[in-house]
């Protein structure tokens, strides 16, 4: 970096320290009636007050301070400004998501079977009857969160839904997946499909 602070400060919108005002010297002679002093100026004439100046250190240190507190003001804003925009981002897809699942839930009201599933870290259920338990755990029906309520739903809907909001998918099950990738799939393990807890 070869431009000093100075030239930075500058550069970033800040105006130089304006230079002190200087009033005229009265020439020798030329002054009001008083005694005129050795160098023909009044002796009773008051000395003009000069400060100390700053040294240019201190004005830099203070002009570096202003600029980081705009700096960080300036990142307080941005990152609010995101998150309010992920925040409308998250609103308008779960918007499309509620027309998007308008009539497409498959909730049986006579459903007594509860299938428990983890979600957001914690264990939820939703009520089934026998013959969707089975296709919910063969991969062919997913659960939703919607406004806090778990919607089973097809396959297909469940794909459409992840595509809009992923993170409203909250049981997919994948037939396909190797057994492998089951730390469970050891039959000592295996869980009937027809188990309640």
């Amino acid at each position: 970096m070869t431009d000093s602070l100075r030239d930075q400060l500058l550069g970033l919108g800040f105006k130089p320290a304006p230079k002190p005002e200087r009033s005229p010297k009265p020439k020798p002679g030329k002054g009001p009636p008083g005694k005129p002093g050795r160098d023909g100026a009044r002796a009773n004439a008051p000395k003009p007050h000069r400060a100390k100046p700053k040294t240019g250190g201190e004005m830099d240190l203070a002009k570096a301070y202003a600029i980081r507190a705009q700096r960080e003001k300036e990142d307080r804003i941005e990152a609010e400004r995101q998150k309010q925009e992920a925040a409308r981002i998250r609103r308008e897809a779960r918007a499309r998501l509620a027309e998007f699942l308008a009539g497409k839930a498959l909730n049986a009201e006579d459903a007594e079977i509860a299938r428990h599933f983890e979600y957001g870290g914690k264990i939820k259920r939703i009520y089934v009857t026998a013959g969707q338990l089975k296709a919910l755990n063969a991969g062919e029906l997913g659960v939703l969160q919607q406004n806090g309520r778990y919607l089973l739903v097809d396959a297909a809907t469940l794909a459409g839904a992840e595509a809009i909001f992923a993170d409203a998918v909250a049981l997919k099950i994948d037939p396909d997946a190797p057994a492998g990738d089951d730390p469970y799939s050891d039959p000592q393990y295996q869980v009937p499909d027809d188990l309640v807890w």
